[in-house]
């Protein structure tokens, strides 16, 4: 998730249409209510009926796991965001391997989140690549095999915002997504309740070209643990329609087109030569179009409600509206405590790793209407959720 996050730090078928407007149980019934009613009853309505109607609403997302408290896409922040009641982890963003296994990065480069940088056997594979149209230099997982890769360890990505994880630099390695799958499967019967996780296909386009396609090794370990089907717990997503329109073929997993800022443009567009940009996407004629393919979009909460000259929140978009009404639902990004990522008016102080009013700002998002919420701080979510609900 978050599609141009280098910068965090300084700031279908038929079928597949019916589906996606009977995610929302009632459909305007439910939608038309207040927002905390409208929670509730999604709730009520959802108990026992499978598939996405079953989650509450607003859902709360582990961010890749809980990521506000342990390095994103290790184990032991999956298990986190579990233990604190995630109701869906991202688990993980994947990415491929050179011998074609898949594994749970931010990215492809792997400089930032792993110690590969210690390891001197590794020197000579820090190499400078385009990627989605930017240079990037660092060492990346299609270089190396799954064995190299597991030798690794997970280190913080942003340790300026998050120095408290850097306690755990090194604890765990990387995981792969058949590892996840099967982790999902030990938890759910542990737990007595279903595990989900929502899975990210990462770069497509940029992989394909290299020989490794990310969506067939997706639907083929879907496949094999019995969760490609419409009510299986495991929603797949991608900044990239194409991805998602192949996969739309391939599963028939509940699918989210992801949204990056207005301007921007999917990189499948633009190794294309589709001029549209995200703005022509979010037009009512491009979320009809959406809904043939998918059952839902992941926005960034910039386009649920748009941000004024000096960072304080403007006024809710219609998104959210001319989502639903072609029976999408909408899981924004990223909701996270630290002042930075807040709206301004949401931050206390200037410290850059102090929390600012995180509550403030996800009622400010939870009464737009949204389905649910990525958020780095499961805990703050869960809470936030109660308060809207109640209030």
């Amino acid at each position: 998730m978050d599609r141009h996050e280098s910068n965090e730090q300084t700031q279908g078928t038929g079928r597949r249409a019916l589906l996606g407007a009977a995610v929302l149980g009632a459909g305007g019934a439910v939608l038309g209510l207040p927002g905390a009613a409208r929670a509730m009853e999604s709730r009520s309505k959802g108990q026992g009926g499978g598939g996405l109607k079953s989650l509450p609403v607003p859902t709360i997302i582990g961010h890749r796991g809980a990521s506000g408290y342990r390095p994103e896409h290790t184990f032991g922040s999956y298990q986190l965001a579990l233990d604190m009641g995630a109701d869906i982890v991202e688990a993980g963003d994947l990415v491929p391997t050179k011998d074609g296994h898949l594994v749970c990065r931010h990215e492809p480069e792997i400089g930032g989140t792993t110690d590969v940088a210690d390891h001197p056997e590794f020197a000579s594979r820090r190499t400078t690549k385009i990627l989605d149209g930017v240079s990037t230099t660092g060492w990346f997982t299609e270089d190396f095999t799954l064995a190299e890769l597991k030798t690794l360890r997970a280190v913080e990505r942003i340790p300026v915002n998050r120095p408290h994880n850097n306690l755990y630099n090194g604890r765990w390695e990387i995981p792969t997504f058949e590892e996840v799958l099967k982790w999902q499967d030990e938890q759910t019967c542990k737990r007595g309740k279903q595990v989900w996780i929502y899975p990210e296909t990462k770069h497509p386009t940029y992989f394909r070209k290299l020989g490794l396609g990310l969506e067939e090794r997706v639907a083929k370990l879907l496949r094999k643990y019995g969760k490609d089907k419409r009510n299986s717990p495991v929603i797949l997503q991608s900044f990239e329609p194409g991805s998602i329109q192949r996969l739309n073929r391939l599963v028939d997993n509940p699918l989210v087109v992801l949204l990056s800022s207005a301007g921007t443009r999917p990189w499948d567009f633009v190794e294309a030569g589709d001029p549209r940009t995200v703005a022509d996407l979010i037009t009512p004629k491009g979320l009809r179009e959406i809904a043939g393919y998918a059952q839902g979009i992941g926005p960034t909460l910039d386009l649920v409600i748009t941000k004024k000259a000096d960072g304080s929140l403007d006024a809710p978009t219609t998104l959210v509206a001319d989502a639903h009404k072609v029976g999408l639902i909408l899981h924004p990004y990223t909701m996270r405590n630290e002042n930075p990522f807040l709206p301004k008016e949401f931050r206390k102080g200037a410290d850059a790793d102090a929390y600012g009013d995180a509550f403030g700002a996800f009622q400010a998002y939870f009464a737009t209407g949204i389905d649910g919420v990525f958020t780095d701080n499961t805990d703050t979510g869960l809470l936030a959720r109660e308060d809207f609900v109640n209030g």
